[in-house]
């Protein structure tokens, strides 16, 4: 899952980019999730869902042809794009402001950081410069970085790849520690796994759970476990 920030200041088209890009790469064939940053609250006061809100409800799931969930807080980056990770398998995701996040970023003002990979103005944009930016994208974003170090990309460490993959340098093609086949959070706080231990707990679970009787509650093919476990020995 490869992640793109389209960042800049107020008003020079930050949400028409991310509409163009996501179109863009969805008629490429990929799929697509997108994370909006706001200063304010998603407001649905005059729905249900509100009222549900305003009764006291910390958190408030609606489904239906829809699902979404709100919840008071707000939750840190890095989590929300673990559990769209772990929910569906994206090829891409583009985030709508973030600009102190450590992804490659498109500035549609004069924002730049090391971490930009182009600076456009998104109300001349023609098509094709569209295209050649998806391809820029395509080329230089990353997925979720586990900071482990391993050096198994080639690299003396994580900062080094993610800084040559912002260069477009070849050689940096992918983070070989980055994975989702197995996550792990503790108190909402995302812990990453080195290999070794990754395919330990896949392994140590897939075969627990093949010796269930799984068919006979309907998931006798299972693409995805989610084991949770709660400690309460400190709770009255």
């Amino acid at each position: 899952m490869k992640i793109i920030a389209v960042v800049g200041t107020k008003n020079t088209g930050k949400t028409t980019l991310v509409t163009k890009i996501v179109k863009e790469l969805v008629e490429r064939g990929f799929e697509v999730g997108t994370i909006k940053y706001s200063h304010h609250s998603f407001d649905m006061s005059d729905r249900d869902t509100g009222k549900h809100k305003n009764a006291g409800a910390s958190i408030v799931a609606g489904t239906g042809k829809e699902t979404f969930f709100t919840m008071d807080g707000g939750m840190e980056l890095e989590n929300v794009l673990s559990m769209m990770e772990f929910i569906k398998n994206l090829d891409f995701v583009v985030l709508e402001g973030f600009k102190s996040s450590k992804y490659a970023k498109i500035s549609t003002s004069d924002f730049n950081d090391e971490f930009t990979i182009a600076n456009v103005n998104v109300f001349e944009m023609e098509l094709n410069e569209l295209k050649s930016l998806v391809h820029l994208i395509s080329e230089r974003s990353f997925g979720m970085i586990k900071y482990l170090n391993c050096k198994k990309c080639g690299f003396d460490n994580c900062d080094d790849f993610v800084n040559q993959k912002i260069k477009g340098n070849q050689s940096a093609i992918h983070c070989k520690s980055e994975s989702d086949e197995v996550l792990l959070k503790i108190d909402n706080q995302m812990i990453p796994l080195n290999p070794f231990v990754r395919s330990f707990v896949k392994e140590t679970i897939l075969g627990m759970v093949k010796s269930l009787k799984t068919d006979e509650f309907g998931a006798s093919d299972f693409e995805k476990i989610e084991l949770l476990i709660r400690d309460d020995h400190d709770r009255n």
